[in-house]
């Protein structure tokens, strides 16, 4: 008689359309991973610009920041956020060149945002620099650091440009780019509503 060979089962392998989803969120996860980090380092400092201003009201003689160039930078942020969010849902209606120009725009505004903040820079610097106390010292740390967010997006948004119309595919890496980058830019936007807060109107309500 012959013997049968009883094999055992093999494993199943994964297979791509898992690994293609579990990549998918992997990118969004990974931007909203870099997100928090980042509101945490902002929140250190709004949190060491209160404590090292109580107690001794060192700062109540300082002169507070003028308004008028943060207020135009704060409309200029809201309104790249609205182009920008436009565009995504242009892109998700499968509207490839009318997402284009909404992101356009939004590189046009983040430029103009950079463009103010230098004129900003020029004026507070006659009145206080970093070397001055510490809070000039904490006060161009935040601004500096928060411009510094805005170049980074900026050079995303023009990646994002040159992408052409690979803004949603399905099956290759980079996944979902257009959402991915909107993420960043509406986190340096809601950052900026906070440094407006905090650093320049509560500084001319409180003196």
């Amino acid at each position: 008689m012959s013997s049968v060979t009883l094999e055992a089962p093999r494993e199943a392998e994964p297979t791509m359309p898992l690994i293609t989803t579990l990549d998918d969120r992997l990118g969004s996860f990974g931007m909203a991973l870099l997100i928090a980090t980042e509101a945490t380092l902002f929140t250190m400092l709004f949190a060491a610009y209160f404590y090292t201003g109580t107690g001794t009201h060192r700062w109540q003689f300082q002169t507070p920041p003028r308004l008028h160039y943060a207020i135009p930078m704060l409309v200029v942020l809201l309104i790249s956020s609205g182009t920008l969010h436009w565009g995504e849902l242009l892109v998700k209606k499968g509207r490839p060149g009318a997402a284009r120009i909404a992101l356009i725009a939004t590189i046009l505004l983040g430029i103009g945002f950079v463009v103010i903040s230098y004129f900003e820079y020029l004026e507070e610097w006659q009145l206080l620099t970093p070397r001055t106390d510490t809070y000039g010292s904490i006060f161009f740390t935040i601004v500096s650091l928060h411009l510094a967010h805005v170049l980074v997006g900026l050079v995303m948004l023009t990646w994002l440009l040159l992408l052409g119309s690979r803004w949603e595919p399905v099956k290759s890496p980079p996944h979902h780019p257009f959402h991915n980058v909107s993420m960043y830019w509406h986190f340096v936007d809601t950052v900026w509503i906070f440094v407006v807060a905090i650093l320049y109107v509560y500084p001319n309500i409180a003196h």
